[in-house]
């Protein structure tokens, strides 16, 4: 799964720490999530959309096989 996160981060000029903060994890989790390496569970993905106003649709992008 590929998502948008350090894209929307870049465009609010909000840092990867900023982030963890504001939807309670840590900045390592969210380094993991924007690096593929980590797949957020329902309720984070939607803290995250929610934090950057968008649909859970356009921060995180299924891929073919997933």
């Amino acid at each position: 799964m590929k998502n948008r996160i350090k894209v929307e981060r870049a465009e609010m000029d909000i840092t990867q720490q900023q982030l963890a903060e504001a939807v309670g994890v840590s900045r390592q989790t969210i380094v993991a999530i924007e690096r593929g390496r980590f797949l957020p569970s329902t309720p984070l993905a939607i803290k995250i959309s929610r934090f950057f106003c968008k649909p859970v649709e356009s921060i995180f992008l299924l891929e073919e096989g997933d």
